[in-house]
């Protein structure tokens, strides 16, 4: 097996393979999803849960799309009002739906992990919150011992908001930082102090959370190394569990509140590369264990114990430890995952409340998985997850001769081989610790409908 180190930054060959790319929460990816794959589809693939007694247990996200105030980087599906009257019309439609979803679903009901994302979930008043819980307690069965998460915006967080939130199981919090730096702040319309911030970390640990989650952007408009560097300095004095550590992808062509950001503003790539290298050099310092793509975590945290074990998975929420369940999604253009498809919620309000009035899922498209996407996701994934690939499982699995499947594949690897970033031999196909920051291009060479349609402006650069 291809064993892995610390990370190795080469900018050089960063800069050679930062082109645009999947961020792989699943293959295919969703811009290859059909209409075709409508509610009634979707409804039959709920019914067919049970099917071989394996009683799997369920994730569940559930999308919050409203928010306070915009956010000039955000690229999440949102609604900007300050109208919190219409988060009780939501809620009604959200219980619809879960009744219309628990009605078809067939199999076990127990739900392992609950994340609720947004927007802003804590745009709810508390009230609102106990009664989202409400809803899916009535129709679903939460485990005691399950992960529950969810994101917070400290800007819009009462005190004792967090104590509410234990007392209704969760029991881990994602938080956005992205910078602390003010003219930072100030060039994306997100003005949050340290003080602000610490207060709710400091609450959610005293509340009994077991994991505290922190949010980094680095590429954003008038970020340089000495700002970032003590907004690491400050991160890393919060000793938070978990730090994702994500890339600015300026598409202002998709995403409207970008078109705020000047791109004069905007780092050059050699500056994203220079701190990035200086972010992963002071975590790595810190104690934190890279987990893959953009997440680090305290070794002693589940997905650092999961890595370790190789039970390691990725979905639509990124990385988790539960690879066993199949994924339940509530809310506008939330995504889920029922056995070997993927599905997902229409985009607007208006679009979501029609049908669910109609007492139809609020489907708009999805996916049933070939038997060639299921191989080819399961490389995928645990190159995503690993850095590695056992060959001989995979042909024991799927019946295939691997090198001479992946012919092709293996050809245009040879550039990845030559510049250090993968080795292949008998046994194992896996990316090196000079690789590892990459690996979203290696798994491109495995996509096959990247492979027969070049499609990549849309996707963010792997850097």
């Amino acid at each position: 097996m291809i064993t892995q180190g610390h990370l190795v930054i080469d900018p050089e060959v960063l800069r050679r393979h930062s082109y645009a790319g999947p961020r792989y929460t699943s293959y295919p990816t969703a811009d290859r999803f059909v209409e075709a794959f409508d509610a009634g589809v979707y409804t039959r693939w709920l019914g067919k849960r049970g099917l071989g007694g394996t009683g799997r247990p369920l994730s569940m996200y559930v999308h919050v799309p409203f928010c306070d105030t915009v956010c000039f980087y955000c690229a999440c599906n949102k609604v900007v009002t300050r109208d919190h009257g219409r988060a009780a019309t939501y809620l009604r439609y959200l219980a619809r739906e879960a009744e219309l979803v628990s009605e078809s679903l067939d199999g076990d009901r127990r739900v392992a992990q609950l994340h609720w994302g947004g927007g802003t979930p804590t745009f709810l008043q508390p009230a609102e919150l106990r009664e989202l819980m409400g809803i899916i307690g009535r129709h679903f069965r939460l485990d005691p011992e399950g992960e529950y998460s969810i994101e917070v915006d400290p800007r819009s967080l009462a005190p004792g908001t967090m104590t509410l939130l234990a007392e209704l199981g969760m029991n881990r919090v994602s938080i956005g930082v992205q910078d602390f730096d003010d003219v930072v702040q100030k060039a994306v319309n997100r003005v949050q102090s340290e003080e602000m911030t610490r207060a709710v970390v400091e609450e959610a640990r005293a509340a009994g959370f077991r994991s505290v989650n922190l949010d980094l952007i680095y590429g954003l408009p008038k970020q340089n190394m000495i700002g970032f560097n003590r907004t690491l300095e400050r991160v890393i004095g919060l000793r938070p569990d978990r730090i994702a550590l994500y890339s600015y992808a300026h598409l202002p062509h998709m995403f409207k509140p970008q078109r705020r950001i000047l791109e004069q503003d905007l780092p050059t790539l050699d500056g994203k590369l220079s701190m990035l290298t200086l972010a992963i050099r002071r975590l790595e310092e810190a104690g934190y264990v890279y987990i893959g793509m953009d997440h680090f975590a305290l070794p002693d945290d589940e997905l650092a114990v999961a890595q370790r074990r190789g039970r390691l998975h990725r979905n639509f929420q990124g990385y988790s430890t539960h690879a066993e369940a199949d994924l339940v999604a509530l809310g506008v253009t939330a995504i889920g995952a029922i056995g070997p498809t993927y599905v997902q919620n229409v985009r607007s309000l208006d679009e979501y409340y029609d049908r669910l009035d109609r007492g139809v899922l609020p489907v708009l498209r999805g996916v049933e998985l070939t038997a060639d996407d299921l191989l080819r996701r399961t490389i995928i994934q645990s190159l995503m997850c690993h850095g590695s690939v056992s060959i001989e499982a995979i042909e024991i699995s799927y019946l295939i001769d691997f090198k001479r499947y992946f012919a092709d594949e293996l050809e245009d690897l040879r550039g990845f081989m030559d510049d250090g970033l993968v080795q292949i031999d008998a046994e194992w196909l896996g990316v090196t610790d000079r690789g590892r920051m990459l690996v979203r291009a290696v798994c491109m060479v495995f996509d096959r409908y990247l492979r027969t349609q070049l499609r990549t402006a849309s996707y963010s650069k792997v850097i």
